[in-house]
């Protein structure tokens, strides 16, 4: 069962605030489950670390969004039709920040495909990605991820994916998801369309508010 402990909050109190052991331990296991999801070529069963109404999303491009509402939903289409195509690719953390007080944990990982080019060196989507979690504890106290926001340089994946194709370099997989209208996929969404907010659902509320907005200018 995961510890947790009383704790005050920037802008008021957090409920149940996670201890450090507790999150390290989660992360730990996250790690290892996402390498053996790489390694079997199926990210479906990370699913299960998932509140059964978490949120996961990331920006495309100011017109287009991804949301996933809820476990299933994830399951299906952030770790299912998403990954489509990018069997072998992997995301190896490089450095990870987590705060046990607000139960966030953001990760930097470097996207890598798992094929060479004409040099013999692995094709890479240049840039920062990233992930921003929220850990809560759920029943019994084990933890699990309440949100989750993703970040990454589409031009550079753009650019990688394109530079795969014309080196011939492109299995079928992945010849078929770049022929796919992105926007006719489940879980996209117009930016008035969003089931779901942008910043995570608590951010987007204000819970963690560390400076008050810039004031606006007078007319």
């Amino acid at each position: 069962m995961a510890e947790t402990t009383e704790t005050a909050g920037t802008t008021g109190t957090t409920p149940r605030s996670l201890t450090r052991a507790a999150l390290e331990e989660f992360w730990q296991r996250w790690l290892v489950a996402n390498r053996q999801a790489e390694a079997d070529r199926d990210w479906e069963p990370i699913a299960d670390f998932y509140a059964e109404d978490a949120t996961y999303g990331w920006m495309y491009t100011p017109d287009e969004y991804f949301m996933a509402m809820g476990r299933e939903q994830i399951r299906r289409y952030a770790l299912g039709t998403e990954m489509a195509g990018l069997d072998g690719w992997h995301y190896d953390y490089q450095a990870t920040v987590m705060d046990e007080v607000s139960g966030m944990v953001v990760g930097f990982w470097r996207q890598r495909a798992g094929i060479l080019d004409n040099r013999g060196q692995e094709y890479e989507i240049a840039g920062i990605g990233g992930s921003w979690f929220g850990v809560e504890a759920g029943a019994g106290g084990r933890l699990h991820f309440g949100w989750q926001r993703d970040w990454f340089d589409l031009g550079s994946t753009a650019h990688t994916f394109l530079s795969i194709l014309s080196e011939g370099k492109a299995p079928p997989a992945l010849q078929d998801r770049m022929k796919l209208d992105s926007t006719t996929q489940p879980g996209h969404y117009r930016p008035g369309d969003l089931p779901s907010t942008v910043w995570p659902p608590p951010v987007a509320a204000g819970k963690f508010l560390t400076q008050a907005a810039f004031p606006r200018a007078q007319a």
